[in-house]
């Protein structure tokens, strides 16, 4: 395969994009909550930090099953929609192998044959893969294609890798951040749930002189008679029982 050579300002250059790129993500992960509108960030960011890129996607699996999160074009869209149609192709390949895939048409051509035909009839001829691993939900590839033969070589290998390595780190631990986040929002709705039952419960006991036992059963039947939940039983027996006194 005959790779390019790119001399040292144009190396410094494309540093500098893959430093900016990594820049904007910094920033966007200090302003925003919501992991899937940082994914739609990236495929933009990598058409500018990787010299080859003609186009760009984010494929992420779904129950193993690969869907395009992110992209920079329709067709990329569509490219991704034939590979996971046949299940076959370089995106589909890194995601499920979790290894880095780079390949020309004829390599393409040989092992994902629909894929790459559907391909140079849009014009793309070279395909770079790398893994993407985010969490438990969100893992997958970034996709990179090409419109120029042999279109990526090994300083674009390079590049792609460093951006995925750092952009990994960062929506890492953004998603940790937001994991934690639930869970502290779950524990308080609980703590809040346990505080008003046991509120209505010490109101029954002492209305109705019955024990605690007793008191939790009777608003357990009655969220299960009318089908709702325990707290919103709760809340609305000790609410009645306020607005009467």
């Amino acid at each position: 395969m005959k790779l390019v050579t790119l001399h040292e300002p144009a190396l410094g250059e494309s540093l500098d994009e893959v430093t900016r790129a990594l820049n904007s993500l910094e920033e966007a992960l200090s302003r925003s909550d919501d992991l899937p509108a940082l994914v739609e960030l990236v495929p933009a960011q990598v058409h500018r930090a990787v010299p080859g890129a003609d186009g760009v996607s984010v494929t992420l699996l779904d129950d193993g099953k690969p869907y395009t999160a992110s992209a920079t074009s329709q067709l990329v869209v569509d490219l991704d929609a034939v590979e996971y149609r046949e299940d076959a192709g370089p995106c589909v390949d890194a995601a499920k192998t979790r290894q880095l895939v780079r390949a020309g048409m004829d390599e393409a051509l040989e092992r994902w044959p629909v894929f790459a035909r559907a391909c140079r009839s849009a014009g793309m001829v070279s395909f770079l893969s790398t893994p993407l691993t985010v969490d438990d939900r969100h893992a997958g590839a970034i996709n990179v294609y090409s419109t120029r033969d042999n279109g990526f070589a090994d300083l674009d290998v390079q590049l792609l890798g460093l951006y995925t390595a750092a952009a990994e780190v960062g929506l890492r631990s953004h998603s940790r951040y937001l994991r934690a986040y639930e869970l502290s929002e779950q524990l308080r709705t609980a703590l809040d749930s346990r505080a008003v039952i046991d509120q209505a419960k010490g109101i029954m006991m002492a209305v109705h002189g019955i024990t605690a036992d007793e008191a939790f059963r009777l608003l357990v039947a009655q969220s299960q008679r009318e089908n709702r939940k325990l707290r919103v039983v709760a809340e609305e027996f000790v609410s009645d029982v306020l607005s009467r006194r």
